[in-house]
């Protein structure tokens, strides 16, 4: 048996005791279509470049009405609303999900009949309707207090009352979709341990859907920064209106909208790195590696051109 152990093939002369093996000599493959596909996606770009620098733009007003005044009181008007709008929209989102799905008929057929309003009409139309209320409801009136409706519904409410109710509709069906993919054991569980149906919500299934809920709703508050520009339409002084109003006087339409699109890309930008790290600390526990954040895949990126780089020059 030592003897078929020890046996070394025909040809090949055995390595002298206490020689280690010859490392193997690996050459990385060339990945020679990547570097097309960098090459021709570059020149697209400098395609896409050069035909806006042949157009009648004033570039020079781009970077000097980035920072105007106006400009950032709208950039601020733009984040307000907005963050105001989603608090409003995930308050009812929770509220109508858990309504629809109760055992009660009436508070199930309320909630749907919400979400099937809202969800089924453009928020466009639905911004025009709070905004024009006074048409059909000159006075408003609540008992205890009385009011023109001119004087209430002010663009700030209308905007709120707008984009709030309307993402309410879509944060309804997104915590709904969070609650059911708790398993019910945990329910179960909860109440045979004596906890509430409202405590086994609040401390059991709702911080266990999270995990489900965040990536959508991260999503839904992007999207909704971005349909925030149509509350220019109720005269919210939001970022587009300031930028009509520059352009107004200033005769340079398309440059400022080149610098309201600017403001747009740096906040959602930023909500989307936002949102990047809440979905990875919600992502604890359930993945085995989590996913590489910005700056571990920006070197990723360097080690991966490094090692093209060093496998074109070995021959």
């Amino acid at each position: 048996m030592t003897d078929k152990l020890d046996k070394v093939p025909a040809g090949a002369s055995p390595a002298p005791a206490g020689v280690p093996p010859e490392a193997i000599k690996a050459i990385p493959v060339r990945h020679y279509g990547r570097w097309v596909a960098g090459v021709l996606v570059v020149g697209l770009l400098g395609l896409l470049a050069y035909a806006f620098s042949q157009g009648d733009v004033r570039w020079a007003s781009v970077p000097e009405k980035l920072f105007d005044s106006t400009i950032l009181s709208g950039l601020g008007n733009t984040i307000l609303i907005s963050i105001v709008s989603m608090v409003l929209g995930l308050v009812l989102g929770v509220l109508f999900a858990v309504m629809r799905l109760s055992k009660n008929p009436v508070t199930s057929a309320v909630a749907w009949l919400y979400i099937w309003v809202f969800r089924g009409t453009p928020v466009y139309v639905q911004l025009l309707i709070w905004f024009n209320l006074a048409l059909i409801f000159p006075i408003f009136n609540i008992g205890f207090y009385k009011d023109e409706m001119t004087d209430v519904m002010t663009p700030f409410l209308a905007a709120l009352l707008g984009l709030g109710l309307n993402e309410g509709a879509y944060m309804a069906e997104i915590v709904r979709a969070g609650i059911q993919s708790v398993d019910e054991g945990q329910t179960e569980a909860s109440h045979a341990l004596g906890m509430s149906q409202a405590k086994t919500m609040r401390r059991v299934v709702l911080p266990q859907s999270m995990r489900v809920i965040i990536p959508p709703t991260g999503n839904e508050f992007i999207n909704m920064l971005k349909t925030s520009s149509l509350v220019v339409a109720v005269q919210y002084p939001d970022l587009l209106r300031a930028s009509q109003d520059i352009a107004s006087t200033s005769f340079a339409v398309m440059e400022m909208f080149f610098v309201a699109s600017i403001w747009y890309l740096i906040l959602t930008s930023v909500f989307s790195v936002g949102q990047f790290y809440l979905e990875r600390h919600y992502a604890r526990g359930s993945l085995r590696t989590l996913p590489a954040t910005p700056w571990q895949k920006v070197k990723a990126n360097l080690r991966f051109f490094s090692s093209d780089r060093s496998a074109g020059g070995a021959v």
